[in-house]
């Protein structure tokens, strides 16, 4: 048998970095973000809260 004990892992960060990875993916339908079509930080954070605050409303 080739069984090894299994390493140990915190379950909430787990739970809480798939919470997280599901974020960025539904952040990903918002093209403009990742294709950086908005140049200027301040603009970019803007629209990243407006993806934030719409994805939340939805």
């Amino acid at each position: 048998q080739n069984r090894v004990t299994p390493w140990e892992y915190d379950r909430a960060m787990y739970k809480r970095r798939n919470e997280i990875e599901r974020l960025f993916r539904r952040l990903k339908g918002f093209r403009r973000i990742f294709s950086r079509f908005e140049k200027l930080d301040v603009r970019f954070v803007a629209f990243i809260n407006f993806a934030l605050i719409v994805d939340g409303l939805g």
